[in-house]
């Protein structure tokens, strides 16, 4: 195994790296997650009028899901120019994307206006945005993990991770106070436009604060190398960056890709299903439905650097561990406290499914990063963990409305969250445990995290 063999960073540098990663998540998630807390309350009757209120929810939700099928698609073409040229530039260009999108939603007629040319341009729009976020998360992770200090990784790029809660406090807080302060009707005629208007002067902000970062030195010194081999050797053919993780780091995309469906199904199910199962099914009104996700995410926030903190004290593998058996234990109490119709009782039931979920989401940007080499990093860990949100986030709200409709009963959305736990319980314990690793001294090949031969000569 290998030991840390770089010298830690200058504070003040690594603090203007993890803002601007931090900054830059904080963005994108408030873009992604404010279309999924509109999906849930207002664009059913926008988009989608005529149905029955379920009905026109999982349509609406469709719309949601069609983002997640994006993202593999961003992990592909971020990870891929994200290891040839650098994570910064990839960086920008997915922070522009997101904002544009999202500020256009903001501005789109609806079916009222338009009929049913209004939910073709919002799916369209959908996509842009879930192909940005594709490329966001790993490159945000990457940029701080090969920055930081090697002993103190887990906490350094649990940060970026907290750019979720962040944003989703933000969407949250913003619909919050807009329908507490707006009626029902001027809430559904403007009043959520202004959210996603909103967008486009976060993203100037983020821009101005990326823009003022240097590149990974990780990456500096792998392209230097991988320059220099080829100019060493005549007719040396550098693999694309997902033809060398398929060949040397398919097990480890597997593994991520188990590790993040308890994850990602949970964090869906309590953040954007909890608003449909609130207001529907347990009848607690808009706004306390919004105020229990609001006080969550705070507490979210403030957790997973402390989860972060704890991987690097005693391992990505437990803390990880730890948290998809809290999420499956947690399910059916989750959903005894919603229908108590109290609102300290939901906001105590979103609020430890949150911290459940951050014991997996904090470790996670360290454990990924620690399982692939540099020059296939960014596509490596962009692979595993948006590949995986097709078959997760992506239905995850769909489904649990599905059954919900179906069964009128939470009894199937738990069994739903239980499963999704057990298969992260069977990958991360059969992962192996990255804390120790080098990040400067992964090569292709070298699974157990140590330097390994150089590759022949000539590759094809």
């Amino acid at each position: 195994m290998a030991t840390p063999a770089s010298a830690p960073p200058n504070p003040g540098s690594l603090r203007r790296i993890v803002a601007a990663s931090l900054i830059g998540t904080t963005i994108e998630w408030y873009d992604f997650f404010l279309y999924g807390s509109a999906a849930a309350l207002v664009f059913n009757k926008l988009f989608f009028p005529g149905s029955d209120p379920l009905v026109g929810t999982l349509l609406s939700f469709l719309t949601y899901a069609v983002g997640f099928a994006a993202r593999p698609i961003g992990a592909l073409v971020f990870g891929h120019y994200g290891d040839r040229l650098g994570r910064k530039k990839l960086l920008v260009l997915s922070l522009l994307l997101m904002g544009g999108a999202t500020f256009a939603i903001g501005l789109l007629p609806t079916h009222a206006t338009v009929g049913s040319a209004a939910p073709v341009l919002l799916t369209v729009l959908r996509l842009v945005q879930g192909f940005a976020l594709g490329g966001e998360w790993g490159g945000a992770v990457l940029l701080v993990s090969e920055h930081g200090d090697a002993k103190r990784r887990g906490f350094w790029a649990s940060w970026p991770q907290t750019g979720a809660p962040a944003g989703q406090l933000l969407a949250t807080g913003v619909l919050s106070a807009l329908t507490a302060l707006l009626s029902d009707a001027a809430f559904e005629s403007w009043g959520w436009r202004v959210p996603f208007l909103l967008s486009g002067v976060l993203v100037l902000v983020g821009l101005w604060i990326r823009l003022s970062v240097d590149e990974s030195p990780i990456f500096k010194e792998a392209l230097a190398r991988a320059q220099a081999r080829k100019a060493a050797e005549q007719g040396l053919v550098e693999k694309m960056p997902l033809v060398a993780v398929v060949q040397h780091h398919w097990r480890d995309v597997l593994v991520a890709m188990g590790a993040r469906m308890a994850e990602n199904i949970s964090y869906y199910v309590i953040t954007a299903f909890v608003l449909v199962y609130a207001t529907v099914q347990a009848g607690l009104d808009k706004q306390t439905a919004l105020n229990a996700v609001l006080i969550a995410s705070a507490v979210h926030f403030a957790v997973i650097p402390a989860w972060g903190a704890l991987s690097d004290r005693i391992g990505r593998r437990p803390v990880y561990l730890l948290g998809a058996a809290g999420v499956g234990l947690w399910a059916f109490p989750f959903f005894a406290l919603i229908d108590s119709r109290s609102f300290g009782n939901a906001t105590l039931a979103v609020t430890v499914g949150l911290v459940f979920h951050g014991a997996m989401y904090a470790p996670q940007a360290a454990f990924f990063s620690e399982m692939f080499a540099t020059r296939m990093r960014y596509s490596g860990a962009s692979i595993g963990a948006q590949f995986s949100s097709v078959a997760a986030g992506a239905p995850a709200p769909l489904i649990a409305t599905a059954l919900l409709a179906d069964y009128d009963s939470p009894t199937p959305v738990a069994l739903y969250v239980i499963a999704a736990a057990l298969l992260t319980l069977l990958a991360v314990g059969l992962a192996k445990e990255t804390r120790h690793r080098d990040l400067a001294e992964i090569e292709p090949g070298s699974a157990a995290g140590a330097p390994a031969p150089a590759p022949p000569a000539r590759t094809v």
